[in-house]
């Protein structure tokens, strides 16, 4: 009786068992192709219920972000039975960590990612072991064929297939498009020429200027369109994962502030005019320094420059000068021109930015504002810099600055671009005076290496002292490094363009070495680039 009933339930289990291998060769060898696709289906989940990624192309069609196939290699655990001996092949044919190959084949799952991004090697190999339960395939992926060209401003795609930094970051949405809908492509202000230029100048001069990091901004001030926004360094987006300092990631241009130094001081001018407190004739005498409280002002090198107009202040960047500009306007009159000029919000340009409160500045010491008047004390981005320059080259009048000129599905253009807005800031004479006043400074003043010949060019330097805090030490006051730049436009009188450039230090002695020769080529570039008819004959 016992013994049958032994080779009862021995015969269950074999039964049982003879059940569970026939249900597994089912399942491994018959409906394996069923469980691969059913896999690919759960990776490519996004893909099937978002559309394909929206691109990014400058303003006359170049592509900066496009979509492309690239091979990929996964793997189905559950097929797998040797998993040490499968995880020892994998990592040695791929070059990855044994362990973390090893860790992946152990989950329960129809599907774990192992590597992306394979080369024609990688593949070869894949193809020549023959692993169970290895497959490849190929993904949708994001591809920079500029490289680094315009890196920080267009940002990158990450693995999670979510948009960083940039165009990318800011316009994620509109470019990973909807539930069964395709992004929208996007095509930008960014003269791809332009843009190569800037980046061209940057590099090369960073070769003997040897600056920490540079910028180039060039905007269309009738309209408010920026034509280039470049930087270095720069890095390839293609290949963000190798970065190990992130704050390369970021658009200097919109997100760190500086202190402009000189280059602010016909700011200073524009509201001394337009309030008629000065001409550009009006003198004073300048005896070398000005003493506010217990603090002395000078002017640069120690220079004393006796009786100077107020179009000799900008020629020669005189301190004292504007510093009494300003006190004839009055510190609450020139309070509200800064606001006026957007110097403390935002400039709603369709990026990511930021800006200073500038909350030192708005404590009312009379030495904050007679050291803003020529730049020092008070914190800008420079696209509020740019922008503000913009108005004195367009009669007066502020357009908001802006990125993305067009946006298109399938079907065509969804958004033209912008509307254009302005505000009036100040009067047409004041900026005809002003922008003669800056022609002075090129023609007779620190400024000539920005002149192009057979243009008018209104332009100002400025050398900056850094503070401490803005280098990461904690000490009040300055150190000894420099922000160098030149901001100008051409032809004055009837700008097309308006350039700011900006250095971190560079190894010169003043802007006018570094920023404003940087300036003239970019400035003859573009002059010759769009056939402008020269203003006079050399």
């Amino acid at each position: 009786m016992i013994q049958w009933r032994v080779n009862f339930i021995l015969i269950i289990l074999i039964l049982f068992g003879a059940a569970l291998i026939g249900r597994l060769f089912y399942l491994q060898i018959n409906k394996s192709d069923f469980y691969k696709a059913l896999a690919q289906g759960f990776y490519s989940t996004d893909s099937y219920f978002i559309g394909e990624r929206g691109r990014i192309f400058f303003r006359n069609g170049e592509p900066l972000a496009v979509n492309i196939d690239r091979p990929f290699v996964f793997a189905s655990p559950l097929e797998i039975e040797e998993k040490e001996k499968t995880a020892q092949k994998l990592s040695q044919a791929l070059l990855l960590d044994e362990g973390v190959v090893l860790e992946k084949l152990q989950r329960e799952s129809l599907h774990v990612p192992i590597k992306r991004r394979l080369t024609d090697e990688e593949i070869e190999k894949i193809n020549s072991l023959g692993l169970r339960g290895i497959y490849l395939d190929r993904e949708k992926g994001r591809y920079y064929p500029q490289e680094m060209l315009a890196s920080q401003l267009v940002g990158f795609v990450d693995f999670d297939s979510q948009g960083q930094y940039g165009i990318e970051g800011y316009y994620d949405e509109v470019l990973r498009g909807k539930r069964n809908q395709a992004g929208q492509d996007i095509f930008l202000t960014i003269d791809y020429a332009i843009q190569h230029k800037a980046e061209e100048i940057l590099k090369r001069a960073s070769e003997s200027l040897r600056f920490i990091d540079g910028e180039i901004i060039v905007i269309n001030p009738s309209t408010g369109e920026i034509l280039a926004l470049a930087n270095y360094p720069n890095f390839n987006p293609n290949e963000y994962s190798k970065i190990t300092d992130f704050t390369v990631f970021k658009n200097s241009s919109t997100q760190k502030i500086f202190e402009p130094g000189s280059i602010f001081k016909p700011i200073t001018i524009a509201a001394a005019l337009e309030e008629k407190k000065i001409t550009p004739q009006t003198t004073y005498i300048d005896t070398g320094s000005i003493k506010i409280g217990g603090r002395t002002i000078r002017n640069y090198s120690q220079r004393t420059w006796g009786e100077q107009s107020m179009t000799e202040v900008l020629e020669k960047s005189i301190n004292t000068g504007v510093v009494v500009a300003e006190r004839k306007i009055g510190h609450d009159k020139f309070l509200s021109y800064l606001y006026d000029f957007g110097f403390f919000e935002p400039t709603g340009i369709d990026f990511t930015e930021t800006y200073s409160q500038n909350t030192e500045f708005k404590k009312g010491y009379e030495i904050n504002f007679a050291t803003a008047s020529f730049g020092q004390g008070i914190e800008l981005t420079p696209i509020q810099l740019i922008r503000s320059f913009g108005v004195i080259a367009n009669d007066g009048n502020m357009t908001k600055p802006f990125l993305v000129k067009k946006i298109a599905d399938g079907e065509g253009f969804l958004e033209s671009e912008p509307e254009i807005k302005e505000d009036k800031i100040i009067s047409s004479k004041t900026a005809a005076q002003l922008t003669a006043m800056m022609v002075s400074v090129t023609e007779n003043g620190f400024a000539k290496s920005a002149r192009v010949p057979g243009y008018y060019v209104a332009g100002k330097t400025g050398t900056a002292q850094i503070a401490w805090s803005a280098i990461g030490i904690n000490q009040s006051g300055y150190s000894d490094r420099t922000w160098q730049s030149f901001v100008g436009y051409a032809p004055a009188f009837n700008p097309e363009f308006v350039i700011l450039v900006k250095l971190n230090n560079p190894q010169a002695r003043t802007a006018e070495y570094s920023a404003a020769p940087m300036f003239q080529e970019l400035a003859k570039y573009i002059l010759d680039y769009y056939q402008v008819p020269p203003d006079y004959e050399e």
